[in-house]
């Protein structure tokens, strides 16, 4: 099973906190790459009461394109990079995609 594969499996509304462990072995990495994509600012899990990190789905997915950007000789810096500026991307494609909708719903058909 790959880590898409695993990912993938989820609902999207069902944000399950991993923990650093469990998180390395689904993106089948290491602690220490999840640790230097949350010093690079990539991801920034939130820590549980007995000061644990977290990682959501959304942080996997994002630590797995990361990995895959590293994996093809991306230095860690310039891969973290890259995901922030997909990520903002498509964000910004989907509002774009909304405003469009909206706007063409809100016009009357043209006359022929």
């Amino acid at each position: 099973m790959t880590a898409d594969d695993s990912l993938d499996r989820l609902d999207d509304d069902d944000y399950p906190a991993y923990t650093m462990g469990r998180a390395a072995e689904i993106l089948g990495t290491t602690p220490g790459f999840l640790r230097a994509l949350d010093k690079a600012r990539l991801i920034a899990p939130p820590r549980s009461e007995g000061g644990h990190r977290r990682y959501s789905r959304y942080q996997l997915r994002i630590a797995a394109r990361a990995r895959e950007l590293v994996d093809q000789g991306t230095p860690i810096d310039a891969a973290c990079r890259i995901v922030i500026l997909e990520d903002q991307l498509e964000e910004a494609q989907r509002i774009n995609a909304e405003y469009r909708r909206a706007a063409n719903s809100s016009h009357p058909p043209a006359a022929a």
